[in-house]
């Protein structure tokens, strides 16, 4: 019953929370790189059967089923609001996910076995720390390139390279 609750609150809570609070500039210019990472943690989660990593309570159409409702639900949106308040200030972004990472993995990584959510097998509290904190120098990475790439389009369409 708290599992169901907290996938309808991620869902509605959250994003309601970022499409009345974030502006949609911000949602546009990060959202590329917030499903980069989505889809990394996805295959991570597609993975886990063959791996062990973590064990859901139900099998795998509940493990799939609470990775999505965790990608799309608080990830997706903390991600977001990261790069919104966060972004072109390397050192303030990599204490907050510092922060964020420390709380996921040793505050609430332990509520979420407790409620039922999944049950870690080979992974250890710090073994899910720092995949995630690699994850978002990682994101942070992307996020660089793939503004670099579209600033070098769009200078491409104004002509501002010329051929010699």
């Amino acid at each position: 019953m708290l599992v169901n609750f907290f996938r309808v609150f991620n869902a509605i809570v959250l994003w309601g929370i970022v499409f009345f609070f974030l502006p949609k500039r911000s949602i546009k210019r990060f959202l590329p790189v917030t499903l980069f990472c989505s889809a990394i943690i996805l295959i991570q989660t597609l993975l886990n059967p063959i791996f062990g990593w973590w064990k859901v309570k139900g099998g795998y159409k509940y493990m799939v089923f609470d990775a999505i409702a965790f990608i799309i639900g608080p990830f997706f949106t903390t991600n977001l609001w990261v790069f919104h308040f966060t972004y072109k200030k390397f050192t303030l972004y990599a204490l907050t996910n510092l922060v964020f990472d420390i709380i996921f993995a040793f505050v609430l990584s332990p509520f979420f076995e407790k409620v039922g959510h999944y049950k870690l097998k080979k992974y250890s509290r710090k073994t899910i720390f720092i995949i995630f904190y690699l994850f978002s120098l990682m994101n942070y990475g992307f996020q660089i390139l793939f503004e670099k790439s579209k600033d070098s389009e769009t200078d491409l369409q104004r002509g501002k390279y010329i051929e010699k």
